[in-house]
């Protein structure tokens, strides 16, 4: 493979995903000139080596590669100011997805990080098993993060099967999935819960409760491969049968296990007592965070920057390592003009940010899945009250301004509210014209009766206006949110790069996946429904209201659970794989797992681009059973000695 040799020069290579507020005990991010495979045999080597397997985390997420993850599911579409990274992703008649679009395109470099996990795992096979662990561990999930796109992949890199090549292999062979998922994932990943601690050595380094949950998840994932209830093709071709004669059944029970497991025996990780605790910026590594892509606001090396003024202002446009990936989901709530005039500035904090709109949300994710109001994660998700800002590093020190209905609205108080559904009475813009010409109607607002806020209800969602994000959104190193000001004196940088960690997996998510098994037959001391109702239970705590911006006291945990149906399909479950990781990065592959795809997300509704595109349309994807995988990238194909023939029996079907 044109790509396939062991990168490791320079600060790229060495840079850490694990900085920490106020902490000595993390990754050395020193940039050294070069190694050699002999600094492998040394526990100085080894430890320099895995801290490339944490930086390359950063090489993935926080980019394009968020349009696969989220485009073309029933989670998000594309925004108004999409272009063909987002549309093609899609499916939905914008683009078309080739080799050269697909932004899966990232996760084919991960080649170079498996090549260097091959060599420290040979070169370290004399030195402690826990530190050669965290490799076994980074080449497992590297090859379960391919093979859920793209199917079978070479575990030969050049130099034989899971061994490390030094020199460019310009040939390759695809293995099949059984092949990969049972020489290397599960083997790997038993290595690594085998021998890596309960406690990290490291903040942030991994565990044997993050090895059991990708165990876990990697079992649940191959368990539906070799079910295939849908029929959907796989390549490399092969039969569906388990090398190791293992049914789907046992691979379901084998899910549940190890997540019931990780449950059981947390070490240090636990659920934050509210949804709002588990997401808020200023609880950043929490507990309940398994592994993350790291930035923060303390180093602009630690956050994968080029130099200090980038961190601290405009890094260059999205792509790696930076971390804009939730600035694509945002919309540019900017143009919201209150009706004296007033303007609404882009302002540096949690939920607000940079606007991109290049993905939106459609309506049915709110008119079911966050369709009630006690569930706290529609709250925490979303950012669904914009506030007045016109104070903030501004002349403008009016105690108020008219808003709608020509009603007064202090500094701070709500200028939009993004309704869980319509309030009888609200008027909106009749058309076009009349939309050029009002306050609210320019970006499709509705003047409900009494209320000095514009509203928004979900029919009236569009590619232009939609609720942001406000859980993974975050700041600067100047924001007011960094700094603790409150009230907020400052606009920061708000078109800063994200300085906040991207969270790659959470303890959360092991109760979703023992749940996914008990829903496909597996059994033991806790139902799906008692696994979901932990975290219903959870979402019915509040302690602040994200929209209202203040501290609260609710409990609607009860309520919640009640409400919990006592048989669990799994519809049911995917709702609240959405509920609680929604926007994160997980839908595609959940859909494609399950064999979902094209029943959740296979049509979906929402307004237009424009102001006064009022009407829902239901629009539908175009999902083939091909394109369950990602197409080959074009560069890997180019840089392969092979025939057109040859390639063309290389690339995925349908591309």
């Amino acid at each position: 493979m044109k790509n396939h040799k062991i990168k490791l020069l320079g600060a790229a290579a060495l840079a850490s995903t694990l900085a920490v507020f106020g902490c000595s005990d993390v990754l050395d991010e020193t940039p050294r000139a070069t190694f050699t495979l002999d600094y492998f045999t040394t526990t100085e080597g080894i430890k320099g080596g895995l801290t490339q397997m944490y930086a390359h985390l950063r090489n993935i997420y926080g980019g394009y590669y968020y349009a696969c993850c989220e485009c073309g599911t029933d989670e998000y579409t594309w925004g108004q100011s999409a272009d063909g990274n987002f549309k093609d992703n899609d499916f939905s008649g914008g683009g078309t997805m080739t080799p050269s679009t697909s932004r899966a395109d990232v996760t084919w470099g991960v080649f170079t990080n498996i090549n260097t996990a091959n060599a420290l795992i040979e070169q370290g096979k004399d030195l402690d098993p826990a530190l050669v662990a965290e490799a076994n561990f980074f080449r497992a999930y590297d090859y379960f993060l391919l093979v859920q796109h793209f199917g079978g992949v070479p575990l030969d890199l050049g130099s034989g099967e899971l061994k490390q090549n030094s020199a460019p292999s310009r040939t390759s062979v695809r293995n099949t999935v059984p092949e990969v998922y049972t020489r290397c994932i599960f083997p790997d990943l038993k290595l690594a819960v085998e021998n890596l601690p309960e406690s990290p050595r490291l903040t942030g380094t991994v565990t044997k409760t993050v090895a059991r949950l990708f165990l876990a998840k990697a079992y649940l994932t191959y368990a539906w491969w070799l079910e295939n209830p849908k029929n959907i093709p796989t390549y490399p071709t092969c039969d569906r049968n388990d090398p190791d004669g293992k049914s789907a059944a046992q691979y379901f029970q084998m899910a549940y296990d190890v997540a019931l497991e990780a449950i059981n025996n947390p070490g240090p990780y636990a659920l934050q007592e509210t949804y709002y605790d588990a997401n808020r910026a200023s609880n950043e590594r929490n507990p309940e965070m398994l592994l993350w892509a790291d930035h923060t606001a303390t180093s602009w090396m630690y956050s994968g920057e080029n130099s200090e003024g980038q961190a601290n202002g405009y890094g260059g446009g999205v792509g790696a390592p930076f971390n804009d990936a939730f600035w694509l989901c945002n919309w540019n709530y900017t143009e919201i003009t209150m009706v004296d005039g007033t303007g609404t500035q882009r302002i540096d904090r949690q939920g607000y940010g940079r606007p991109w709109t290049r993905v939106a949300t459609p309506y049915n994710v709110f008119s079911e899945t966050f369709a009630d109001p006690k569930d706290s994660r529609r709250d925490v998700t979303f950012q669904t009250a914009i506030h007045a800002n016109w104070q903030v590093g501004s002349a403008d020190q009016a105690k108020t301004h008219k808003n709608a209905n020509d009603m007064d609205v202090e500094q701070d108080g709500i200028i939009l509210t993004f309704v869980p559904k319509a309030i009888e009475g609200t008027k909106y813009a009749k058309d076009k014209d009349e939309a050029k010409t009002t306050a609210h109607g320019k970006l499709g607002l509705g003047v409900a009766p009494g209320r000095a806020d514009f509203v928004m209800d979900p029919e009236h969602i569009s590619r232009k206006v939609f609720p942001g994000p406000y859980k993974m959104s975050g700041f600067s190193q100047e924001s007011d949110d960094v700094k603790g000001t409150r009230p907020y004196s400052s606009l920061g940088v708000p078109n800063a790069d994200n300085v906040r960690p991207y969270y790659v997996a959470k303890f959360s998510e092991l109760y979703l996946i023992a749940a996914e098994a008990a829903v496909k037959g597996a059994s033991g001391s806790q139902s799906a429904r008692d696994l979901l109702n932990v975290l219903r239970a959870r979402a019915g705590k509040w302690n602040y209201s994200v929209a209202e911006d203040k501290a609260i006291e609710a409990d609607y945990s009860a309520d919640l659970v009640a409400a919990t149906p006592q048989t669990i399909d799994m519809k049911y479950v995917m709702l609240e794989r959405s509920r609680e990781l929604f926007g994160e990065g997980y839908r595609r592959l959940d859909l494609i797992r399950t064999q979902m795809w094209e029943e959740l997300a296979g049509t979906y509704k929402i307004c237009g681009t424009n102001p006064g595109d009022y009407i829902l349309e239901e629009v539908k994807r175009d999902i083939k059973p091909e394109y369950y995988l990602s197409p080959i990238p074009v560069g890997q194909l180019d840089g392969l000695e092979m025939s057109d023939e040859e390639k063309k029996a290389y690339q995925n079907p349908g591309y």
